[in-house]
């Protein structure tokens, strides 16, 4: 099942995507798609209704980010051994993990907005985990079943903020609009493979990122089990599981985003993005 949010802001409501990729209306099931609502349980109660009989969406309406409430956004530094030797990070025995505010995230289309004093704003594709029961100390064999559905998700960061300014990555992972998410929350049972996801991104239609959830050093189940044990993850919460190699900072001389720059972005069975960078 693939859920949305979708509708002027303020004024979301929920929605699924049926089988010809039509929106249709969720909202007389479920009133948003938020806390005790993202439990797997009730989710499969959702995915028992049958599509043809909701209200279709009208064409081009706009998708917001596909939940709402986000506790917090949980994000794992280096997990590709590519992309950290590229970028010259260094990757530790032990996940690398930072807090990214949860009003950075945006919906899956909308301006990304380029800071003040900001010169070296950088992308980055990523598997994004939804949370959606109660996890805290929680097994890697049982993490799984505390997960609502993925996402795709842009870690946007300014790497001067994140690197030169006291050693703070939440600085510079934490602007308005830095973390785009969706365009869908895609359920489980359409991803048993999570090793198998192919991501990429482009900018200005020039692939700058490719790669596979294959590579990853530490995986999803792990991730959630390991992040459980230094915070209690709560329904909503989003952990942005890191980005394959080719991100800005990791080329020479490194590229970064500017004012009316295009970022197309995919991976398998998540959709695609595609914003525009806008100048506050």
């Amino acid at each position: 099942m693939r859920l949305v949010r979708y509708g002027d802001r303020g004024r979301e409501k929920p929605g699924l995507v049926d089988a010809e990729g039509r929106i249709r209306d969720l909202s007389d099931h479920v009133t948003a798609l938020e806390g005790a609502a993202l439990d797997p349980d009730r989710l499969a109660a959702l995915a028992a209704i049958d599509p043809a009989g909701l209200p279709v969406v009208a064409e081009g309406t706009r998708l917001c980010k596909p939940v709402d409430r986000i506790g917090k956004v949980v994000g794992v530094g280096p997990n590709y051994h590519d992309s950290a030797k590229l970028a010259g990070f260094r990757v530790n025995p032990e996940p690398t993990i930072f807090l990214k505010a949860s009003t950075a995230v945006c919906g899956p289309n909308d301006p990304i907005e380029i800071p003040r004093l900001a010169g070296r704003v950088d992308w980055g594709v990523e598997l994004a985990v939804v949370i959606g029961r109660v996890a805290k100390y929680i097994s890697i064999e049982e993490a799984e079943r505390s997960v609502a559905g993925y996402c795709l998700a842009n870690d946007i960061s300014e790497r001067s903020f994140q690197l030169q300014r006291g050693g703070q990555w939440t600085k510079g992972k934490s602007h308005d609009t830095f973390c785009p998410l969706g365009p869908y929350l895609v359920t489980p049972d359409e991803l048993p493979d999570l090793d198998s996801i192919e991501l990429w991104l482009d900018v200005n239609r020039t692939r700058q990122q490719i790669g596979t959830t294959r590579d990853m050093i530490f995986k999803v189940p792990y991730l959630i089990s390991y992040i459980s044990r230094f915070m209690r993850l709560e329904p909503g919460d989003v952990i942005l599981t890191g980005t394959p190699a080719g991100v800005g900072l990791s080329y020479d001389p490194p590229r970064f985003l500017k004012p009316g720059d295009r970022i197309r972005l995919g991976g398998t069975m998540l959709g695609e993005q595609e914003s525009t960078c806008v100048s506050l």
